[in-house]
């Protein structure tokens, strides 16, 4: 290696200048909280995402076990970066025509492409850091969200944050508006301390989710969240679960909106995750009378798109049910008729329970 400062510090400097922050440092282990993980799968919590659920040759979960999926892997850099804006939260939405987009979903770039940017960064510094002739024993490998790992558990043991209730990584100083990507090395790095847990007895945001998804502290039940039916979720949405969405369109922010770390969250400086006119609070009209050649074209670059055009428009129509504006029958009656039958079916849905509001009020 051609460089006297530690490695371990270069590379946190590297992530810093990159624009990550907080940077940490874990050991690749089995950790406890990797067995949690094993039975949140086989308690069918996942619901239909079965990439979670991919296994390597032995048949053994990857994500369960680094150790096993990467056998070179000896330390895992985990960098995070802030993506919270000024804009208010979603609890604050209150005209009823309009619903809710994730917040992490506003930018003009999908985030795994502008974290992977960043990462390719830093993992382009560590390389440098060595002399030609050792670059070839240097393994590394980047990942945002597609990894054969739980990020959220090496965050932990990295010091970037704990695991908080909702199931989200919290940070003393930044909240739980975070971005996480890693880098794997086959170096074996000093590792940081983990951190603390620290949201004591609050229970807060498990108190707040509308369809009771959080099932206990630090327990999620993707088949109720609104995130996972909203984004994950093809085909029609469970009855049972449709009033709890509300009016929003794209993901949920409330377990975080109504953490009290987030109070004082600082605003981001990366440009990428400024938010887009008209992503804010968007008009459920628009949405879902959205045509596929504008959905592709508006959400090109953007993690919208992994709802795809029929969902984000059932998720519209069923966003106007819960409205109770009765301004959006017509609108549902079109869609009502629409060639896609997931869309009518939302749509006719929709209409029964304005009908039924506007019963109820008169």
């Amino acid at each position: 290696m051609n460089q006297c400062i530690p490695i371990a510090e270069l590379t946190k400097q590297a992530a810093c200048d990159a624009g990550f922050d907080p940077v940490g440092i874990a050991p690749v282990r089995d950790f406890s909280e990797l067995d949690h993980f094993l039975k949140w799968i086989a308690d069918g919590y996942a619901g239909e995402m079965k990439y979670m659920e991919a296994k390597d040759e032995a048949g053994r979960l990857k994500r369960a076990s680094l150790r096993s999926a990467v056998p070179w892997a000896r330390s895992v850099i985990v960098c995070a970066i802030n993506y919270n804006t000024a804009q208010p939260y979603s609890t604050q939405v209150s005209d009823p025509q309009r619903g809710w987009i994730s917040r992490y979903a506003w930018g003009r770039q999908d985030y795994h492409d502008a974290v992977m940017k960043r990462l390719h960064k830093v993992e382009d510094r560590l390389r440098q850091s060595f002399t030609t002739s050792e670059r070839p024993a240097l393994q590394t490998r980047c990942y945002v969200d597609t990894g054969p790992l739980v990020e959220r558990v090496y965050a932990k043991y990295a010091g970037v944050g704990w695991i908080g209730k909702n199931t989200c990584i919290l940070n003393q100083k930044l909240g739980s508006w975070l971005f996480l990507g890693v880098i794997l090395t086959s170096l074996e790095l000093e590792p940081d301390i983990p951190a603390p847990d620290r949201c004591g007895s609050c229970t807060r945001c498990i108190d707040a989710c509308p369809t009771h998804a959080l099932i206990a502290p630090y327990q999620l039940d993707s088949n109720k969240c609104i995130s996972y039916l909203t984004i994950e979720k093809r085909g029609a949405i469970a009855e049972e679960m449709r009033a709890g969405i509300g009016r929003n369109v794209f993901g949920c922010d409330i377990c975080q909106d109504v953490c009290p770390w987030n109070r004082k969250s600082p605003v981001t400086n990366a440009v990428e995750f400024q938010p887009r006119g008209g992503l804010v609070n968007p008009a459920l009209e628009w949405l879902a009378e959205m045509m596929a050649e504008e959905f592709r074209e508006t959400f090109r670059a953007s993690p919208i798109r992994r709802t795809k055009h029929a969902g984000l428009r059932r998720n519209a129509a069923l966003a106007m049910g819960n409205s109770r504006d009765q301004r959006f029958l017509p609108v549902l009656e079109k869609l009502a008729a629409d060639e896609d039958v997931i869309v009518a079916e939302a749509a006719r849905w929709a209409t029964q329970q304005l009908q039924e509001s506007s019963r109820s009020e008169g």
